[in-house]
């Protein structure tokens, strides 16, 4: 797991270490722009790194006067050799070329300071563009470019504007036509645009260059957040770069993972630039964690060598209805694959015949008509799953009501179970026992009444857990999950081939196995970390099923399968 900052608490600290530590700013701006350098570096010479260099693809707008069909001048044909020079120039003279683009903020000076650093790494030709307001560069930036003119490079301006109508009918002048003709040649372009600072959509010369980074095949390299994404929320203000290397400064950043902008950051590189450690870890202690479960955690515990089925948890589960059977089947497979040691599957009578035929280590039960005898059957277990498949017929929503009411067990919450607390959060409030909710999107809209899309979905898992004592699991493309003293964890498992109807159900009987499991609950209550626990394995099964099997073709039946591989390979050995 790693620790996230956001936006504010990065600049916060920034400020800290250079005004009540002493960090000269330029040695921060000289170790984040060398790490930048070394990730393009490493995009170019893939055989010195784990990379490999996209193929590219030679593209260009030679956009000449040319009224009334008549002959070129010789004027015009002077400067469509030129144009084509500089393109086969390309294919007879190995030397690479990098573009990087700079926005007139710090990121920009990372940026200059980048290129000047590339330049002294040999066999590259380097440009750097200024983006922007010249007025608005920072005395940091402004350091960074004395040095690279100093050091036989020079900071262009670029002032290309091809996003309106207007732009385009004005055509662009030779001098532009020189710049946009080598940039579709280049190996290579570093996004310097805004990195954390931006709040607002790109608009005129700064969208001009996302296009043209992202209209080239060549890789792109972004500088701290890709331009065009929200650095907290994921959110795409208006276009993104779509980068094939992000390297990020300190902690990795939200918006690198949630939603659209985690699909914009390609692989994410995380580096020190020089932020003294006790600092951070002085400035964060006191705050909810913020953290990034990936491939690498978390680790779970052997078990213990003398344990009992009854030690590793007794799950009850409440699930399906008429032509929904195999949601509670799937739950109830996770829940054994993830290691319950007992699960009873309470189902409806008359799809029950049905369960029993396809269960073979589960318990399945018809349910019976009397609410006590079920309440009793839920109090003897040590979690109950409520809701894959259970449908929404008016009895039942009353059921799931009173269960959240009457027991004080932990409880996880999935689909249908969600959907009956619609008008009745006063019986989730009430709850003294942990209770995990498992919405997508659109469960939680309406639980909640939220509009969709969500657009901060950090801050709208956090509020939620936070108002109503639970541990919120909001799914989707970096799945959020939120405690209810604030912490959050985002996911950065799983791929999209995991968007198929019966995969919620496996996250929810997984979710309910880690909770029952008697060694894996600590001495406090750490039911968000076992929920985050889950959605992490769950990811991490979707990859392997992805790698074996690709993504169109993969099923939820086989991540359950994937399942003992992967917590084999995250169980401590010793």
């Amino acid at each position: 797991m790693l620790p996230l900052a956001t936006a504010a608490q990065m600049k916060e600290l920034d400020r800290r270490a250079i005004e009540e530590r002493g960090v000269p700013s330029l040695e921060l701006m000289e170790h984040a722009a060398q790490a930048v350098a070394d990730a393009v570096w490493a995009v170019l010479h893939p055989e010195e790194d784990d990379f490999q260099v996209i193929g590219r693809g030679f593209s260009t707008m030679i956009v000449l006067r040319k009224k009334d069909d008549l002959p070129p001048t010789g004027e015009e044909e002077r400067q469509v050799e030129e144009l084509r020079e500089i393109i086969e120039g390309k294919n007879t003279d190995p030397t690479l070329r990098i573009a990087v683009f700079c926005g007139p903020g710090n990121n920009g000076g990372d940026g200059v300071a980048a290129a000047r650093l590339l330049m002294g790494m040999g066999n590259c030709q380097v440009r750097a563009f200024f983006v922007g307001d010249r007025a608005k560069m920072t005395p940091d930036e402004k350091a960074m470019e004395d040095k690279l003119i100093a050091a036989g490079g020079c900071l262009e301006d670029f002032s290309i504007d091809m996003t309106s109508q207007e732009a385009l009918e004005g055509s662009l002048t030779f001098e532009q036509q020189k710049i946009t003709t080598w940039l579709s040649t280049c190996d290579c372009m570093v996004d310097c645009l805004f990195g954390i600072g931006l709040a607002r959509p790109v608009t005129g010369p700064f969208l001009t260059a996302i296009r043209l980074m992202n209209g080239q095949s060549c890789p792109v390299v972004a500088c701290d957040v890709p331009s065009g994404v929200d650095t907290d929320t994921g959110k795409i203000l208006g276009e993104a770069v779509q980068a094939k290397i992000t390297v990020t400064f300190t902690r990795p950043k939200p918006g690198l993972y949630l939603g659209e902008g985690g699909a914009q950051a390609g692989e994410v590189r995380v580096v020190d630039i020089g932020i003294p450690r006790d600092l951070e870890h002085q400035m964060f202690r006191a705050l909810p964690r913020l953290e990034v479960v990936n491939e690498a955690g978390p680790v779970l515990p052997r078990r213990p060598r003398t344990a009992h089925k009854g030690d590793f948890g007794k799950v009850f589960i409440l699930a399906g209805s008429k032509g929904y059977t195999g949601a509670p089947v799937l739950a109830a497979r996770a829940a054994l694959r993830t290691g319950a040691g007992l699960v009873y599957l309470g189902v409806p009578r008359d799809i029950y015949p049905i369960i029993a035929a396809k269960c073979d280590e589960a318990m399945p039960f018809p349910l019976p008509e009397d609410y006590s005898a079920i309440l009793e059957k839920a109090r003897s277990c040590d979690v109950a799953l409520i809701g894959p498949g259970l449908g929404r017929a008016a009895e039942t929503e009353q059921l799931v009501l009173s269960l959240l009411a009457g027991l004080s067990i932990p409880i996880v919450l999935d689909a249908d179970g969600i959907n009956a607390l619609a008008g009745h959060i006063d019986v989730l409030d009430r709850r003294g026992a942990p209770t995990v909710l498992t919405p997508h999107e659109g469960e939680f809209s309406r639980l909640t009444g939220c509009a969709l899309p969500i657009k901060d979905r950090l801050s709208a898992a956090r509020e939620f857990a936070q108002a109503h004592g639970c541990v919120l699991v909001l799914k989707g493309a970096g799945t959020v999950t939120a405690a209810p003293d604030g912490s959050a964890w985002i996911n950065d498992t799983g791929n999209p081939g995991m968007a198929k109807g019966g995969s919620g159900d496996v996250l929810a009987g997984m979710t309910a196995a880690l909770l029952g499991q008697k060694h894996l609950r600590g001495e406090r209550d750490n039911t968000a970390e076992l929920a985050a626990a889950a959605v992490c394995f769950h990811g991490l099964a979707g990859d392997l099923c992805a790698r074996n099997l690709g993504e169109y073709a993969m099923l939820p039946s086989d991540l359950i399968e994937a399942l003992s591989q992967v917590l084999r390979e995250r169980t401590e050995e010793s």
